[in-house]
């Protein structure tokens, strides 16, 4: 008797322990009601709606049925927003969007990290969707770069000060920004703590005057806060110049100009006469006849004018 009552208990223990793996297996196989979740990582209320996407994160996920949802955003633990009070939503996409705006509808919610979640009213069921945004107003800092540059560059093409580079270090990962004036003239894609800013003369692809140009430097964040652009350099586009506007001379005797520019090669035409110099220094000789003359200096396609008064 006492073995048939031992069989029994044994048997009885292995259904039992049959039954719970079942429903346990069942558990882990049951899908979520919400899937393929779409949630941004950070954004900024108050972003300048042409520097990012919109001022607020975009929340979206998939319903696998029919359900009437509540949806409000948490941190630590606490309610501080509602994004859906009570609405029925049809299977399938839903989309969203969290302004950063609290409970009471009209302050902006502090910095930080903040969770959506979904309420199923019908199933009695609470889901917390393991996607944090963060609410970032406070723009990058640009911690390193080069003040006070002067320079030039030549952007003709030939290779030789075509452009003008900087490096610069942020304080925390975004785009590095270039200004020319008030205009911006470069942007970097990647979004690194380290990275190179490069000017080469254009603005918009067109293509500046020679003439002394003002480069500021500025920073932006993947949530679009942009820091203040601080100037940095002075760069002078500059193809051919002569020291010298205006000459002095005795007739038939000779001078010298000097001429700036990067090409290897330069022409001048000055009082009928013509010629080409590797050297940057031209000696040339003032005519006989006592007048005003133009000095005409080419290189790389571009010309500078000087004047020389024989007298």
């Amino acid at each position: 008797m006492a073995r048939v009552l031992s069989t029994a208990f044994c048997v009885a223990l292995l259904a039992a322990t049959a039954a719970a793996f079942a429903l346990t297996e069942g558990a882990k196989t049951e899908l979520s009601p919400i899937y393929r979740t779409n949630i941004d990582k950070v954004f900024s209320p108050s972003c300048n709606p042409k520097l990012c996407r919109g001022n607020a994160a975009s929340i979206v996920f998939w319903l696998r049925k029919r359900q009437h949802i509540q949806v409000w955003m948490e941190r630590g633990g606490q309610r501080v927003a509602w994004i859906v009070t009570g609405k029925t939503f049809p299977k399938g996409k839903v989309s969203l969007e969290f302004p950063g705006i609290g409970v009471d509808g009209a302050s902006l919610l502090p910095e930080g990290s903040y969770l959506p979640v979904v309420h199923l009213t019908n199933e009695h069921r609470t889901i917390t969707l393991p996607n944090p945004i963060e609410i970032d107003e406070t723009p990058p800092t640009v911690v390193r770069f080069p003040h006070r540059v002067y320079t030039h560059i030549s952007p003709d093409g030939d290779g030789r000060n075509d452009t003008f580079s900087i490096r610069y270090t942020l304080n925390s990962p975004g785009h590095g920004i270039l200004y020319v004036g008030r205009r911006q003239a470069g942007f970097t894609r990647g979004q690194k703590l380290r990275g190179t800013l490069t000017w080469n003369g254009r603005i918009n692809g067109v293509l500046q005057p020679p003439g002394r140009y003002v480069l500021s430097i500025a920073a932006q964040d993947p949530a679009g806060n942009r820091s203040k652009p601080f100037p940095f350099a002075v760069v002078t586009i500059r193809y051919v110049a002569l020291g010298r506007s205006e000459i002095h001379v005795a007739p038939h005797h000779r001078f010298a100009v000097f001429v700036l520019t990067d090409a290897k090669e330069l022409s001048w035409l000055f009082a009928r006469g013509r010629g080409t110099s590797r050297s940057h220094t031209l000696r040339l000789r003032a005519p006989g006849k006592p007048g005003t003359y133009n000095l005409y200096v080419t290189a790389s396609g571009h010309t500078a004018k000087a004047t020389v008064v024989v007298g």
